[in-house]
């Protein structure tokens, strides 16, 4: 799809979080520059307090600000499954902040100053991130709706094909016959779109833990 055919569905959104109205403004014209639509917030509570567009995107945000900082803002997106790429910016380099944040998924942490093309860089890299998210998010939401069409025993007998485990060895497992066994199988295949039991594996490896071993903690 072209850039003049772009769903505007999926066209990325770059959300800007300082509390400087001049760094504000000048993030925005930068932004705009390369054809990227943005929305700008003076403080991370502004930002919650607002509809965040489901689109594609990437958070710019400065560490430090009065009351909520960027890494706090950062923990409450995560806590509420919001896991949107972030390019931190900082007037300080902070070693301890920068792990921090690192270790919590930020794409970059940016000490000011710094080159245009560098954010640009880092926020296109955010972008891409978060438009594979969404993609994976979406196969998983898929596969979960198939998943809701099996059979409780359909449930079974996916859950022993994506272990490995041979139709013989499922059979006695759940002492019914092979031949039952491979008719499952093949519902499930079907039930499931995919063509192949590698595709059958991953779909399954892709479902959350909790689906997938809903015995464990």
């Amino acid at each position: 799809m072209s850039a003049t055919t772009q769903d505007p569905a999926e066209a990325p959104i770059v959300l800007i979080v300082d509390d400087d109205d001049d760094v504000r403004s000048s993030l925005r014209e930068l932004m705009l520059s390369v054809g990227i639509e943005v929305n700008s917030f003076a403080s991370p509570r502004e930002l919650l307090e607002s509809d965040i567009p489901d689109r594609p995107g990437c958070l710019v945000l400065d560490v430090r600000m009065p009351g909520s900082s960027g890494l706090d803002l950062q923990q409450q997106l995560l806590s509420k499954g919001n896991p949107k790429p972030i390019v931190f910016l900082s007037g300080h380099g902070d070693i301890l902040m920068t792990v921090q944040a690192m270790k919590a998924g930020a794409v970059d942490f940016l000490t000011k100053p710094f080159r245009d093309q560098t954010l640009l860089d880092a926020v296109m890299a955010g972008i891409e991130r978060d438009k594979s998210q969404r993609l994976e998010a979406r196969t998983v939401r898929q596969y979960l709706e198939r998943l809701k069409t099996l059979s409780p025993r359909e449930r079974e007998v996916l859950r022993e094909v994506a272990q490995g485990r041979l139709n013989k060895q499922i059979a006695f497992d759940l002492g019914i016959s092979e031949i039952t066994v491979k008719l499952h199988r093949s519902n499930v295949m079907k039930k499931m779109q995919v063509s192949s039991i590698g595709q059958l594996i991953r779909a399954w490896e892709a479902l959350p833990a909790n689906i997938r071993d809903p015995s464990g903690d």
